[in-house]
Formats: C-alpha cells, structure tokens, sequence
C-alpha cells in the first residue's frame, strides 16, 4: 500500500498523530530529500519518543527522477508498507506525489492521502477575502512572455488567485503586479508557521513600502478576486503601447483597473 504524508511547512507541532504512526511503521520511505526526511524523523524520536522500525529504507524521489523511477515500478512493490512525504506539505501540490497516485489507480494499488499541513490553504484563509471560490496558480514562469501571460491569466482569473513565489522574484513579482493592477488588493504570507511568519495587506507598492529589505524565505502571495476577463481582454500595457494622450491612456487603465482617473495620470506621468 501507498500512503502520501505531508509534513509540517515550519513548525514541527503540527504533525499529526496519524502521520507519526504512518512514518513509524512504513518499511520503504519515498521522499522529495532523504537528507530531509531523515532529520525529520530524527526529530521526532527526540522530543516525542517516537518508537520507528529498525530497518527502513530510503529512497529518494524527486521531480527530476520521478518519471523513470516510476516507469521501473512493479505493483508488488507495494505489498510492503510505502510513504511517500515532500521536504514539507502535502505531496502533489507544487511537490511530487501525482504522478505516484496516477500509477496506483492505474494499476489497482491500494492507495490512501492524509490530510495536514498546507501552505495553500492556510494563506487561503489568512487573506480574509471574502470570495469563497479560491484558483490555485502555482509558480509563475521565470521570465519573459511565458511569464507576463501567467500573469496576466491569474489576475483575470475570476478568482482568489494564490501564487507561490521564491524571495528572489518576489520583488520583481510586485512591480509586475503594480504596473499590471495597481489597485489589485494583496495577500501575503512570509514563512508561515515559522518563528519569522509574516502577514502583509495591501496594494502591491504598499506591501513594498512595508518590506524588510531581507525577503529570504517562502512567500505565498493571495490576489484578490475580480470580474474574470476574457483570453482577448485588453491591459494596462496594451494601452500604454497605444500612441495615445496620457489623460486618454488614464482614462482607459481606469476603467479596466478600477484606479482613480486622476491618480492614474499621475503615475503615467512619472513612468
């Protein structure tokens, strides 16, 4: 059998009982970082005694091996007692772990998920927003066109959008979003469940202006729903592209942002 654990996403206490018993009796361990899981379960011998069988082994199965390790799997594998467990999370979410379920249904493997730690769902309702349906996007691409279409899809998603974002882009993320909705009502959450957790409201350049100049860690960032736009929708670049006056530029942007006429003038002003 197969069992999919997640891991806590900082703070150790929020392991679940089921998870500790699972990870203690399995007899193979598949996991994102054996290095990671190790420790983890290091962890928990220590300061919840934690009794685990003597012999277990580790293998690792990451997102660039997961594909041909698979394509190796026979079903009886599974006749022993297998986890699989990211460096932290639920597996599957921005994390290995579908491709695993995919063979088990394909192949009449008894398979089972448990729930826990999530940082998805935990920034979700953190952000307050009020539209119950919530769109979840994932990483953006790095850079380029492939990345301004991301974009641009998740702002006229129709939904509350989460993104996950690295410290390195994040920056470069909330300048797009300023530029992109400058009026666009934000999310985010640094190192949740951590010692450093940090929640951050507003529009992109006023979460800015709140930043520590240090932005290491995780960041999940919640945009705020808005009436979903259709694939052909114009934006605020393709009004700026336009060989136009800047009040008639501003009076455009206005109406697809929301942002007040004359406060758009003014930023138009300074670019």
């Amino acid at each position: 059998m197969l069992v999919l654990v997640p891991t806590p996403i900082g703070n150790i206490g929020d392991i679940s009982l089921r998870a500790i018993e699972a990870l203690s009796s399995a007899d193979t361990l598949l996991c994102e970082d054996t290095r990671v899981t190790k420790k983890l379960i290091h962890i928990l011998k220590e300061r919840y005694n934690t009794i685990f069988k003597s012999e277990q082994n580790f293998i690792s199965l990451h997102s660039h091996n997961e594909k041909e390790f698979i394509e190796k799997l026979e079903p009886s594998f599974f006749e022993q007692n297998v986890i699989y467990v990211s460096d932290a999370g639920m597996p599957g979410i921005s994390d290995p772990g579908a491709a695993l379920v995919k063979y088990c249904q394909d192949n009449g493997v008894k398979y089972d998920v448990m729930p826990g730690a999530n940082a998805l769902l935990t920034a979700f309702v953190a952000s307050g927003f009020a539209e119950g349906k919530m769109l979840f996007w994932g990483f953006l691409p790095h850079k380029g066109k492939d990345r301004a279409a991301s974009l641009l899809g998740a702002l006229g998603s129709g939904y509350t959008t989460i993104l996950y974002e690295s410290p390195h882009r994040l920056d470069k993320l909330l300048t797009e979003l300023s530029h992109e909705e400058p009026s666009r009502k934000l999310f985010l959450a640094k190192e949740l469940t951590k010692r450093y957790q940090n929640y951050y409201f507003g529009t992109a350049d006023e979460i800015r202006q709140k930043l520590d100049v240090n932005l290491r860690g995780e960041w999940v960032v919640v945009i705020e729903a808005k009436e979903a736009q259709n694939s052909s929708a114009i934006s605020q670049n393709d009004i700026l592209e336009l060989d136009l006056p800047k009040k008639v530029q501003a009076k455009l942007i206005s109406k697809i942002t929301g942002e007040n006429t004359k406060a758009c003038y003014e930023r138009l002003l300074n670019l």
